[in-house]
């Protein structure tokens, strides 16, 4: 049995079409990522899985909860960690655990052991008495799962968790949500960060509130047609332009000081490239084929707009 189920799920707020008939399986003892930029649809997907926001259309189910029908029935099963978590800055730590305790309706002869082992797990047992407000975002964050995890929740969702925490901070992160994991939790996160994305067990690619994509990693990068081809060059710029007029059939797009080009036949592809570029006086310094990053895959799904009143764009794993 699924932790979280969706049929059909939708939102629309007005005429714009923020969720459009997602259709979502997240098993147990898994992290799955909701993955896409601003406006993607990932918080109003969240909103309406914790029965905080109800569907305009569709069903869901939360550990087994009909979130639709009985909005407040998930509460005592689910943690969640919003992008704006309502921390007191002028409560300590320890009393900010106790506080959302307390809401959770966690029994006062628990909390000092429950309190203790989310210190130590979070690695706030040194930080106890420091007020939430002197705390850098790093370890807010992690008083926030803290938080959201005092009452033992068996499915917890986190929205955006580490936006704007520092690169030391978010490792931190995930290793508590892999230990988190170990221990029977089930995790649905959504993130911005596409190399956060390669550490879910799962993912779905969101645009516009419609799947792009969907399955592990692997599988999503497996659906880039053809091969990939990085391009070093003196001038990554002027290169990418030459190759978008000399390729029109192939996807060239510039990261960073590299060039990343899409084609059928990769030994084809890259001895036009070279040729191109060596007419234009840039030599390339090299040209290899590499394997695609989400980021790829992101960028190719794009350029292939999903059919009206579509869920998915490309085909699900299994």
């Amino acid at each position: 049995m699924a932790a979280i189920r969706t049929r059909g799920m939708r939102r629309t707020f007005g005429g714009v079409t923020a969720v459009a008939g997602l259709d979502l399986d997240v098993e147990a003892g898994e992290i799955f990522g909701l993955v896409g930029p601003d406006g993607a649809g990932k918080t109003t997907t969240l909103r309406m899985l914790t029965g905080i926001l109800p569907p305009t259309a569709g069903s869901i189910e939360v550990a087994g909860c009909d979130v639709v029908r009985q909005p407040g029935g998930v509460k005592d099963r689910i943690g969640y960690l919003s992008q704006r978590f309502g921390l007191y800055p002028d409560l300590t730590v320890a009393e900010n655990l106790a506080f959302h305790a307390d809401l959770q309706g966690v029994p006062p002869a628990e909390m000092p052991a429950r309190t203790a082992r989310l210190l130590g797990f979070s690695g706030l047992d040194a930080f106890h008495r420091r007020l939430a407000g002197d705390l850098s975002g790093g370890m807010k964050q992690k008083l926030g799962l803290a938080c959201a995890l005092i009452h033992t929740p068996r499915i917890l969702f986190l929205d955006e968790p580490t936006n704007g925490v520092d690169p030391v901070s978010r490792r931190d992160f995930w290793r508590i949500l892999h230990q988190l994991v170990r221990e029977g939790v089930t995790i649905l996160v959504s993130t911005a960060y596409l190399d956060e994305a390669e550490r879910c067990s799962r993912l779905a690619l969101l645009h516009e509130g419609r799947v792009l994509a969907l399955g592990t990693p692997g599988e999503v990068k497996s659906i880039l047609p053809g091969s990939l081809l990085e391009v070093r060059t003196a001038d990554s710029r002027k290169a990418c332009l030459v190759l978008r007029a000399r390729l029109p059939e192939s996807r060239v797009v510039l990261f960073g000081d590299r060039i990343h080009v899409t084609a059928a036949d990769a030994a084809a592809a890259g001895r036009r490239i070279s040729e191109a570029l060596a007419a234009e006086g840039l030599p390339p310094e090299s040209v290899r084929p590499v394997e695609p990053s989400l980021e790829d895959v992101f960028v190719a799904v794009l350029a292939r707009p999903a059919p009206p009143g579509s869920g998915a764009e490309a085909p699900s794993s299994p």
